[in-house]
């Protein structure tokens, strides 16, 4: 087994995550078994009960882990599924060595951070990739190196070194800002990895986020002054896609370094992954879909608030590639809908997407998208939450079941949408939703069984609430039907007479990759395409 960790200094987003994936696809492309592991330094136990608007969205696994985004992207690089066990957070190391502490399995010893601590992060990341079947193991460590939170992580790395000689990897991610004048500046990085060194790691290759390629000089200096090789010094500068970033860390050497220190050689030669980045550049015309969603702010929508849709952002642009046009998405703060007109915000869109969420906040207004999409056959694509309030709106103002609404909401006449029997007793919140994969049957002829093309799927869920069983069959006889199903449990809707009118109460764009976009998604994008507004 070959482990490659990858620790972070100076600040925090500098692109750990980007960096881990992108080595493990070029490691994947010389025909290397890879998988990844995402050590999260906070208290917390999962990402389950966090808020989009501070953390991003809350990606969910196939066994149904709540984790970091940047699992996401590990399971989109490496084209992987990944388990719950992948996550490492604070919460979960100390919430089991005082489970053991508390049945008395360190018999009567001082429980300490280290060795115990230490001891139980190690064992999660040996059992991890063990698990696998893999044969190199990528460890992110969260955070920022000197911060309190993640000393007990890189203690236990240092002893990991220690351990793994010969066949553990430290990259070190920096910053190289840039003054007016262009002058590349080196303090930030000298300074971080001055701090590693004080815990007792040394970094075997460093990739310098900067805003331009590193010039020569600046590559030898950081070299000098770090211990490395220049050619150890990874240029990572800005690029215009996160898909692109693979192909230029090729070229800057990473891969060739990596292999050569860890006595690895290359056993095929796979151009996948240049075939997609060739075909995403080969994209012409684009369609305009408004996303209507709780934490967004407008349509200058800032990137901290795309996080929180990053997964759907992916997916529509996997769907693009495929289909050969760009979609632009244009971020619509479902409360400002709730006070202005549907017609104004929404006449330019060629689909409407309504998103996952949970609480009452913003409801109305995207209810309001949703009728406005029904009423003038604008694509429309409902992902659980917005499965939902397609229903609810459907209710309302087609079978006219006035005050339609979800008991998620409180008191409501007709309560379409309710919770799951399993969820009535359950008074804790963490993980206790429907979560993770789950099989649905597909009505034969539907729309859904055009876009899948088979009558069985597995796709993942993150729901408390599910349509109220007592109110399909007069939702039906008005004309929309649910064309999945999972025994009485409704997991697909659609409006057949629409052009193309699909809700589903799973989340697609868990399962998206590139070269593999969700088909719920490709088809969304090509009813847009056909709309005829192509520009």
């Amino acid at each position: 087994m070959r482990y490659i960790v990858v620790t972070g200094g100076v600040m925090s987003g500098l692109g750990k995550g980007i960096t881990a994936a992108s080595i493990g696809r070029l490691l994947m492309n010389r025909g290397y078994k890879v998988t990844a592991i995402k050590i999260d330094p906070y208290i917390n136990i999962d990402a389950g009960l966090m808020s989009p608007f501070q953390h991003g969205e809350v990606y969910v696994l196939k066994d149904g882990g709540e984790v970091d985004l940047d699992l996401g992207n590990y399971e989109r690089f490496l084209d992987v599924e990944l388990t719950r066990d992948h996550n490492i957070t604070t919460g979960k190391v100390y919430s089991t060595v005082i489970e053991k502490e508390r049945r008395g399995e360190y018999l009567g010893k001082t429980v300490q951070i280290i060795p115990h601590i230490t001891e139980e992060i190690k064992k999660r990341i040996r059992q991890v990739s063990r698990d696998g079947g893999c044969e190199i193991c990528l460890v992110e460590v969260g955070g920022t190196v000197g911060d309190i939170e993640s000393m007990p992580f890189l203690e236990a790395m240092r002893q990991l070194k220690y351990e793994e000689s010969g066949n553990i990897f430290f990259v070190h991610v920096t910053l190289a800002p840039s003054t007016t004048d262009g002058e590349q500046k080196t303090k930030p990085t000298q300074h971080s990895v001055k701090v590693m060194r004080e815990l007792g790691l040394q970094p075997d290759m460093i990739v310098v986020r900067c805003e331009n390629p590193l010039l020569p000089e600046t590559k030898h200096k950081i070299a000098q002054f770090c211990d490395v090789p220049a050619e150890a010094v990874i240029s990572a500068h800005n690029s215009d896609d996160i898909y692109k970033v693979p192909l230029q860390m090729e070229a800057e050497g990473i891969a060739r370094y990596i292999m050569k220190e860890m006595r690895l050689f290359p056993l095929e030669e796979k151009k996948d992954w240049d075939q997609f980045v060739r075909k995403m550049g080969d994209v012409s015309g684009s369609v305009k879909v408004a996303i209507v969603g709780k934490y967004t702010v407008g349509q200058q929508c800032a990137d901290p608030m795309e996080d929180a849709y990053l997964s759907i952002r992916e997916s529509l642009k996997h769907a693009g590639i495929e289909a050969g046009v760009r979609p632009e998405i244009v971020w619509i703060d479902a409360e400002e809908l709730e006070h202005g007109s549907a017609d104004l915000i929404l006449r330019e869109a060629d689909g409407i997407l309504v998103p996952g969420g949970f609480g009452s906040r913003g409801t109305e207004g995207k209810i309001k998208a949703v009728q406005y999409a029904r009423e003038m056959k604008v694509p429309y694509l409902g992902i659980c939450f917005g499965m939902q309030l397609a229903v609810i709106e459907y209710a309302r103002n087609v079978c006219g079941l006035d005050g339609a609404g979800s008991t998620e909401f409180g008191e409501t006449p007709h309560p379409v949408i309710a919770l799951l029997p399993e969820q009535e007793k359950i008074r804790q919140m963490g993980a206790t939703m429907r979560l993770g994969n789950y099989p649905a049957h597909l009505l034969e002829g539907s729309l859904a069984h055009r876009i899948y093309g088979k009558t069985n799927i597995v796709e993942r869920h993150r729901h408390r609430y599910e349509v109220n069983p007592a109110y399909i069959k007069p939702i039906e006889e008005k004309g929309m039907i649910f064309s999945g199903r999972n025994g009485d449990l409704m997991e697909i809707c659609e409006i057949p007479e629409h052009p193309f009118f699909f809700g589903s109460q799973f989340h697609p764009e868990m399962k998206s990759r590139p070269g593999k976009p969700s088909p719920p998604f490709l088809a969304f994008v090509e009813a847009m395409k056909g709309k005829g507004r192509r520009r």
